[in-house]
């Protein structure tokens, strides 16, 4: 996806981006270029410097979206805003971690925001039969549950649509935190800590979120055999 438009006239609205960039064009290949070197050029107006990380994150910022949103078009918007708050805030940086940590966690953020107002909109949590949940993430039920060709039984592709139906509406009824904690650690495979990292938050705090996610999730899906 490339960088968005708007990136682009706010750099050149701000007017500091035309001799920089010429330069570090011609000195070093971008793609090659140190990540603290890119990030340092970036913050001093270098519009090619801000755009080869996005080029570097761009589809990682998209794939965290689409997999704490689930839904394209939201994914879309959280990759815009995202991006645009990395620019907005990008002279706020100050190494004190790496940058995509800094970068994911605005990303989560973003989406955390996004799914707080999605949440007082009840219009808008109709559960995805699509949504492609990694059901090893849920214990009990989907520990049991084995391989399947639905093209093959009528029957019980329609059983697994409405279980996946079940399983979205019971992940709409987390709070926004609860959700994407259980998302970044069953469907993301990240550990405490980098969530934390990742929320500004604590390891313990991240861990109560997770264990108030899993009891409520056994309790919505307790029924299913």
């Amino acid at each position: 996806m490339p960088l968005p438009r708007w990136a682009l006239a706010l750099a050149d609205d701000n007017g500091r981006s035309g001799s920089t960039d010429a330069a570090l064009a011609s000195v070093i290949s971008l793609p090659h270029l140190d990540e603290r070197v890119l990030v340092a050029e970036a913050q001093t107006g270098s519009r090619v410097a801000f755009e080869e990380l996005v080029r570097r994150y761009d589809r990682d910022v998209l794939r965290l979206a689409l997999n704490l949103m689930k839904r394209p078009e939201d994914a879309r918007d959280v990759y815009q805003e995202a991006f645009l708050k990395v620019y907005r805030n990008l002279h706020r940086f100050r190494f004190e971690c790496s940058f995509y940590t800094w970068l994911y966690r605005i990303v989560t953020n973003v989406c955390l925001d996004h799914l707080r107002r999605r949440q007082a909109r009840p219009e808008d949590q109709a559960p995805e039969l699509n949504s492609g949940l990694h059901e090893e993430g849920i214990t009990d039920f989907f520990e049991r549950q084995r391989e399947q060709r639905p093209t093959l039984d009528p029957e019980r592709t329609f059983i697994g649509k409405e279980i996946k139906a079940r399983i979205a509406t019971a992940m709409e009824r987390l709070s926004p935190r609860e959700r994407i904690v259980f998302e970044m650690k069953h469907y993301q495979g990240l550990k405490l800590r980098a969530i934390g990292d990742a929320l500004g938050t604590t390891e313990e705090t991240v861990k109560n979120s997770l264990f108030r996610a899993t009891r409520k999730l056994r309790h919505e899906l307790g029924g299913l055999r």
